[in-house]
């Protein structure tokens, strides 16, 4: 629709879209380089305690062992295991009069962020791309065969993409949230977009598996492998996830 197509957070997301042909002529802008880290010498330092005791604190290896992960054992991940993680990152939690609050935070309680799977190796569920619908605490089946390779071909061939038990791929209603906030509504769409993808990586360490965030894809071929109205809704984020080696087989 023109009115969306006419505002500049539409524009920027357009403008900085990956295709095959595009990719190889894009001109990096000549930005320096700055330190990693931010101090404020002549600041008093106060040190902070690392010893918790508190029970939240429970979270703190799930936490401190979270690393991309891109290599996975052959293994399935579990029909639970799955139900877990997809409740963590987008699962409702709550529900006020119109309003249904779902594990990860959302601007306006919007939530234009929409979850598809490419399922390769799931246990009790057959290969194929799927649709995650929160409401129902179901998933739609859209296709009927391992999509694995074609994910990781949109993935700018990044093969682990294709190898990983699940492979998460995350889209934007761009209307849903622009609606109401106009251009700041494109801030909130990636905040959002962070937020349920920090939530599955921990809850997939939690379950004994692995993750890696994927931002480099091709928009357009991912797009037309879900079958997405692009000027509507687009492709912004993807993850894969499968099992990691057990402690036991790591210190073999």
């Amino acid at each position: 629709m023109p009115d969306l197509e006419e505002c500049s957070g539409v524009r920027y997301l357009r403008e900085t879209t990956y295709t095959r042909e595009t990719i190889k002529e894009i001109q990096r802008p000549a930005i320096a380089q700055v330190e990693t880290f931010k101090e404020y010498p002549d600041a008093k330092k106060i040190k902070l305690p690392t010893n918790w005791s508190l029970d939240e604190a429970r979270i703190t290896p799930l936490v401190q062992k979270r690393r991309s992960l891109r290599k996975y054992e052959p293994e399935d991940v579990t029909f639970d295991e799955l139900a877990f993680m997809l409740w963590a990152s987008q699962g409702i939690t709550a529900k006020s009069g119109d309003y249904s609050f779902r594990a990860t935070p959302s601007g306006g309680a919007l939530y234009p962020i929409e979850t598809y799977l490419s399922a390769n190796r799931v246990e009790g569920l057959a290969p194929g791309l799927y649709h995650f619908d929160p409401r129902n605490f179901c998933l739609e089946q859209l296709r009927d065969k391992d999509c694995g390779k074609e994910v990781a071909a949109c993935c700018l061939d990044q093969t682990f993409m294709g190898n990983a038990a699940v492979g998460f791929l995350w889209s934007a209603v761009i209307r849903r949230c622009m609606s109401k906030y106009g251009n700041r509504g494109m801030r909130y769409i990636f905040l959002d977009a962070g937020h349920i993808c920090q939530n599955l990586l921990v809850a997939a360490e939690a379950t004994g598996n692995g993750g890696c965030p994927v931002a480099a894809f091709y928009d357009d071929e991912l797009n037309a492998l879900i079958d997405l109205d692009a000027s509507e809704e687009t492709t912004i984020y993807a993850a894969a996830v499968g099992k990691r080696k057990s402690a036991k087989q790591c210190s073999l």
